[in-house]
């Protein structure tokens, strides 16, 4: 039995609506959205731009587009299923349907931009199957990272202040609050990459 997580009624996204992990169809090949980049208009009454990076499914290719907002793209229809991260085997990061604790696994050059939000044991994670294969990693909105290096907070220091960067326990570095400690869980947007909260 196939599980979806969710049926759109729609199958044609707008460049507004992309979503990193999304497919979609350009010139008749399968596509994955890599990174969006908003650019908003100086000018009044100019559309904002989506610079979007795609790669190629099958061959890894990798194109830019810029596109509108309104722009409409074609949707693949790929299969869906919930899934966590389980253990990391050399290049290889496997992660079990959390259904039928089917695994899959995928090089990590494939999910590279993704890897810096993946903690141990992180679920509520959609992956994307085209073809019984896991092609792309849908992240949660928000993920909850530990700290491991960043400069001793400072007391007193209020939300509005400046911020300093933080190594988080994935390896990325992100900018926090200056009143924040080593050691302190924090909730990190997987969008933007940006500092949200305490977690």
């Amino acid at each position: 039995m196939r599980y979806f997580i969710y049926s759109r009624t729609h199958i044609m996204p707008k460049a507004s609506e992309l979503k990193r992990g999304m497919v979609v169809e350009l010139v008749n090949e399968p596509y994955v959205v890599k990174d969006i980049e908003i650019r908003n208009p100086s000018s009044r009454g100019a559309a904002t731009l989506y610079k979007v990076r795609f790669n190629h499914l099958k061959n890894k290719q990798k194109r830019d587009e810029s596109l509108k907002g309104e722009d409409f793209l074609k949707e693949v229809d790929c299969e869906r299923k919930l899934i966590q991260f389980s253990y990391q085997d050399g290049d290889s990061f496997v992660f079990m349907d959390n259904e039928t604790f089917e695994q899959y696994a995928v090089n990590g050059e494939d999910i590279k931009d993704e890897l810096g939000y993946i903690s141990d044991g992180l679920d509520n994670l959609v992956a994307v199957l085209l073809e019984q294969q896991l092609i792309a990693i849908e992240l949660p909105a928000s993920v909850n990272l530990t700290i491991i290096e960043t400069s001793p907070g400072i007391k007193g220091a209020t939300a509005a202040a400046r911020t300093k960067p933080a190594t988080l326990s994935t390896g990325i570095e992100v900018q926090v609050p200056e009143y924040i400690e080593n050691g302190e869980v924090i909730k990190v947007n997987t969008t933007t990459g940006k500092f949200m909260s305490r977690a």
